[in-house]
């Protein structure tokens, strides 16, 4: 069994597209663009706030991102007020977690989000303390897909990245976990489809959090 389940949160821990919807269209709105669906905003995120608002400008008409660091400021003001808005655990994910202590492995959340924000939206849905490590954007530490936050995860828990099950919904995602070294699972719950995940070979693809226990007794996965 592994030591060591690191997750993503947006899309894989938590369902926050409602939260990060509602921050872009606000921000949008002030500089006078057109909003954009949740549709798009799965595709836009997942490689950090500053590219998020890039691709959302870029869509609404602004190539040339003159408004980029308007826009940047009013996301960041907007955000803190509405981060944690309809944000919920996908379903059966309490379920596995719960699964996951009771085998004795630890628990960690690798996340592009601001730290602060990030452990928010962790406290409101499963409660402070309840993963052993949470790590999102800080200074020092370079974002997903680098393999850095990962490894620094195993090290600060003290397990190597061969006993460590990486867990994300995007292609940063399975580049991050492989490129640490660490096997690999994709799940199609979340913000992107099961094609994109399928391109990456991983180790194991997921259509609910259950299918992740059932693979690890079944000994799909597993040390």
């Amino acid at each position: 069994m592994y030591k060591c389940c690191i997750f993503d949160l947006d899309g894989t821990l938590i369902n926050t597209v409602s939260a990060l919807n509602k921050t872009i269209n606000l921000m949008l709105e002030r500089l006078g663009y057109e909003p954009v669906d949740e549709a798009h905003t799965k595709v836009f995120v997942g490689d950090g706030y500053k590219k998020y608002v890039e691709r959302a400008l870029a869509y609404r008409g602004d190539r040339e991102l003159a408004n980029l660091e308007r826009a940047l400021d009013m996301y960041c003001e907007i955000f803190e007020e509405n981060c944690l808005y309809r944000v919920e655990a996908y379903s059966g994910m309490k379920e596995l977690l719960a699964w996951m202590k009771g085998q004795g492995m630890k628990l960690a959340v690798l996340t592009n989000k601001a730290a602060p924000q990030a452990e928010a939206n962790i406290e409101k849905v499963y409660g402070r303390g309840y993963f052993d490590l949470v790590t999102g954007e800080r200074p020092g530490l370079r974002r997903k897909p680098d393999p850095q936050g990962a490894l620094y995860t195993a090290d600060s828990l003290g397990v190597k990245p061969e006993e460590c099950l990486y867990v994300g919904d995007t292609n940063t995602d399975m580049k991050t976990g492989m490129a640490a070294g660490m096997d690999t699972v994709g799940v199609t719950w979340g913000f992107r489809g099961r094609e994109e995940l399928e391109a990456f070979h991983p180790k194991f693809l997921a259509d609910h959090p259950l299918d992740i226990i059932k693979a690890l007794e079944e000994g799909k996965m597993g040390l």
